[in-house]
C-alpha cells in the first residue's frame, strides 16, 4: 500500500521531512477494523509529533490521525462495524497513522460517517470534534440543553480547528454566551459565521474589550493556543470559581495564577482514552455518532476550509507548513491517492 512517512525529525522544508513510500497492508486483529482511507485532515499534532518524535533507527513512522473511509476488513472481536461501512475517526497517537491507503484502528474510537457529507468534509471533523466535545462537556462541565446559562464561555483562538467546532457545539447545544478571540478580520468573520455571539482581538488587551461588551461573567475558558501568553491576564478577569481548560503545550504555565479565585484547571487530550485503554473508551464511538447525527440534522456543519489535493508527501508538506505558520483557518483536507 502507499503511505507517507518520515525517519528523522526535520524542518518541513527539508526534502526528507516527509516522503512517499510503500509498505505492507496491515491485518486486523482483536477489535481492530481496517479502513480503506479515502480522505484525511491535518492537525497541529501532526507536525508536533514529526518535530519531536523520531522513530527508532531503521523504522518509518506514518503520521495522521483524522480519517474518513470505508471498512475493508475486521478483526475477530469486532461487533460495531462490518466491511463496506463508511466511517470517520481520529486514531491513536501510539500507533501508525492515517497517511496510508489502509489503516488499523480500534472500533471503540470510530464513528459512522455523516451520510450528508463527502469523505473530505467528514475527514475534517473527528479529532477536533472529540477534543471540543470532551473539553466543553467532560472537562468544563457545560450543561447540554438550550436552557439559559448565565455565563460566558471564552474561546481563545476561535478560528482554528478545535475552535471552529467548539463555537458551534457551545452555541447550538448550550445556553452559554459564546465569546471567541481572533486577530485577522477574515478569522473574526469566520467565528461569527459559526455562531459566536461576539469576537475580540487577543492581540490586544482582552479585559477592556470584554468590559465594553457587557456580557455575562466569563466563568468558562477554553484556551486553545498560546496559553502561556494569555493565562495570567485571563485569570484577572475570570469569574471566581470558574473553570479554565487548555489543550496546547505552554512552555510556561503556573496554576497559582488561579488560586485566589479558586478557579479549577483542566487539561484535555483526546488521545487519553485510546492511549490508556480507559474503561470508557467507547465514549468516543458514541460521541462521533452524536456528531454525525447533528451534522445530518443540520445543527452542526463541517469545518473544512481548504483541500490540498491527493494524499502524498508534497501536499502534506504544504499542509504542515501552513499549520506551523499559525495562519490556518478551519481544517485542511487531502483526498484520494
Amino acid at each position: 500500500m502507499k503511505a507517507v512517512g518520515y525517519k528523522k525529525s526535520l524542518p518541513i522544508e527539508d526534502a526528507d521531512s516527509l516522503f512517499d513510500f510503500e509498505t505492507a497492508k496491515p491485518d486486523p486483529k482483536g477489535r481492530d477494523i481496517r479502513v480503506a482511507v479515502k480522505a484525511i485532515s491535518a492537525n497541529p499534532v501532526d507536525y508536533k509529533v514529526r518535530k519531536r518524535a523520531a522513530p527508532p533507527e531503521g523504522e518509518t513512522k506514518i503520521l495522521g490521525y483524522d480519517a474518513a473511509g470505508v471498512v475493508d476488513a475486521v478483526g475477530p472481536e469486532v461487533t460495531l462495524f462490518k466491511p463496506g461501512d463508511e466511517v470517520f475517526y481520529a486514531g491513536s497517537i501510539l500507533r501508525q497513522g492515517t497517511n496510508a491507503e489502509f489503516h488499523l484502528v480500534d472500533e471503540r474510537i470510530v464513528g459512522n460517517k455523516p451520510t450528508s457529507l463527502s469523505f473530505a468534509q467528514a475527514a475534517a471533523l473527528p479529532l477536533t470534534s472529540i477534543t471540543a466535545w470532551e473539553l466543553l462537556f467532560d472537562r468544563l462541565g457545560a450543561v447540554p440543553g438550550k436552557s439559559v446559562d448565565p455565563r460566558t464561555l471564552l474561546i481563545t483562538g476561535g478560528a482554528g480547528g478545535v475552535g471552529s467546532i467548539l463555537i458551534q457545539l457551545a452555541r447550538r447545544l448550550t445556553g452559554l454566551t459564546v465569546l471567541a478571540t481572533a486577530t485577522r478580520p477574515e478569522s473574526q468573520k469566520w467565528c461569527l459565521d459559526l455562531g459566536a455571539h461576539a469576537v475580540i482581538d487577543h492581540g490586544k488587551p482582552m479585559k477592556e474589550q470584554i468590559e465594553k461588551l457587557k456580557l455575562p461573567p466569563v466563568a468558562l475558558v477554553a484556551s486553545l493556543t498560546y496559553t502561556d501568553q494569555h493565562y495570567k491576564a485571563i485569570a484577572e478577569f475570570m469569574a471566581p470559581q470558574g473553570k479554565f481548560g487548555l489543550i496546547d503545550d505552554p512552555p510556561e504555565f503556573t496554576v497559582a495564577a488561579f488560586k485566589g479565585k479558586a478557579i479549577s484547571v483542566h487539561w484535555e487530550s483526546m488521545f487519553t482514552r485510546s492511549s490508556f485503554q480507559t474503561p470508557d473508551m467507547i465514549a468516543q464511538h458514541h460521541l462521533l455518532n452524536d456528531v454525525a447525527d447533528l451534522i445530518d440534522k443540520g445543527v452542526l456543519r463541517t469545518t473544512l476550509d481548504q483541500t490540498f489535493g491527493t494524499i502524498n508527501a508534497a501536499n502534506l508538506k504544504r499542509a504542515h507548513a501552513l499549520l506551523e505558520s499559525g495562519k490556518s483557518r478551519g481544517k485542511i483536507v487531502l483526498e484520494g491517492w
